[in-house]
């Protein structure tokens, strides 16, 4: 008989079409990964299946993670995961749509070649878990698990639940969210633990002077990181690109605009302005400690990593999304300035960034309310969530 001991814990992750269902998950993976630590009792009853009492889980010594990726084709999903390790594979992947596209008549069509494609998967690969942090690509893949009764984790990363996770959420195990809002949602079965994010990597020795140096900054003058998102937003770029000249006279702006999103980096005479289409997660925390504001979508990745390094923040969420829920979160809360894209004008968003930089005392407020908005521990919260249900399954 194969016991445990005997093989690896082979885990299914799935998601993709942009970064933000990617990054909690490898979060999780990296957490996998690590030495093993005692590990707390768990907070609902429900998780408790044929574990002890308390639903503690403890790693057992020689135990290794086996990770599958399944994602979409032409997404960015496969560069993150294959630099993370990690084998990848395509499915087909379609979307429903709440409005009139001629790919609704398509996308049908995706879906089902998708679920017959993830019912092989499973069945050759034979995963103890399936987890997912939504997309489309993932409810296919979740579909075939439930009915080859393979575990399912979800995890809710928005305040509103998207229209992917409420097609998977009925056949998952347990939801683990990152609000406590969130758990309404989705009734017993929810967890609240926060969203998972990767800093075991991020080297704190790395001294500010030595980032200023990098990028060719100045020591003593306001940094401003200023980030679109995962795949970019041109709204937000297009405001950076009105206001260089006036911005940069009084702080120096980094700027990540998101590939083939365009950069003016090469322009000559933009003085206190570096841009990059794309930098590694790790690069991007590291300015992000150093930098004095940070202005960004209202992704929860980058919401997550505003509230684990405490940063003060300008939060332009994507207009009529969940990201508006979100950055609901934060303004009630006085953790982050909460702009509407559709009343910004360069003139508005020039005299905001200014504003914040002169004021020490807001800047300050806004970075303990940060630190306090959003729940910690979740990458730890999660893996334990995902040992208890390989143990007892």
């Amino acid at each position: 008989m194969i016991t445990r001991k005997d093989r690896n814990v082979k885990i299914l992750l799935t998601g993709g079409g942009t970064g933000g269902s990617v990054s909690p998950l490898l979060a999780v993976a990296d957490e996998l990964t690590s030495p093993p630590t005692p590990l707390p009792p768990l907070p609902n009853p429900l998780l408790i299946r044929r574990g002890n009492e308390k639903g503690e889980v403890r790693g057992e010594k020689g135990e290794r993670y086996e990770f599958l990726w399944v994602g979409t084709k032409f997404g960015p999903e496969r560069e993150m995961v294959e630099k993370f390790g990690i084998k990848f594979i395509d499915i087909p992947s379609g979307k429903l749509r709440r409005y009139f596209s001629l790919k609704n008549f398509l996308d049908p069509f995706k879906i089902i070649a998708g679920f017959f494609k993830s019912f092989f998967i499973i069945l050759k690969w034979r995963p103890d878990l399936v987890m997912t942090a939504g997309s489309f690509v993932s409810v296919p893949i979740v579909w075939a698990a439930w009915i080859l009764r393979v575990p399912v984790l979800v995890h809710q990363q928005d305040v509103r639940a998207g229209l992917a996770n409420k097609l998977m959420a009925p056949f998952a195990n347990v939801v683990t969210v990152t609000f406590e809002e969130s758990l309404a949602s989705y009734g017993k079965k929810a967890v609240w633990t926060g969203n998972a994010t990767r800093f075991k990597n991020l080297d704190l020795r790395i001294k500010n002077e030595a980032i200023y140096k990098k990028l060719g900054l100045q020591k003593n003058f306001p940094i401003v990181l200023i980030v679109g998102g995962g795949t970019g937003a041109e709204a937000i770029n297009k405001l950076v690109w009105e206001s260089l000249d006036k911005l940069t006279k009084f702080c120096q702006i980094v700027h990540i605009t998101g590939k083939e999103k365009g950069s003016r980096n090469q322009e000559s005479g933009i003085r206190n302005y570096v841009s990059y289409d794309f930098l590694e997660h790790e690069k991007v925390m590291e300015i992000m400690r150093a930098a004095d504001l940070v202005v960004s979508r209202a992704g929860l990745g980058f919401l997550t990593e505003i509230s684990y390094l405490a940063k003060p923040a300008i939060i332009i969420p994507m207009p009529d999304t969940h990201q508006e829920d979100n950055a609901r979160i934060f303004a009630k809360d006085e953790a982050a300035i909460v702009l509407d894209q559709k009343k910004l004008t360069s003139r508005d968003f020039t005299n905001k960034i200014g504003e914040l930089l002169k004021n020490e005392t807001l800047r300050g407020k806004l970075s303990s309310n940060a630190a306090e908005v959003m729940k910690k521990g979740a990458s730890e919260a999660i893996a334990r969530i995902a040992q208890l249900i390989t143990h007892n399954s």
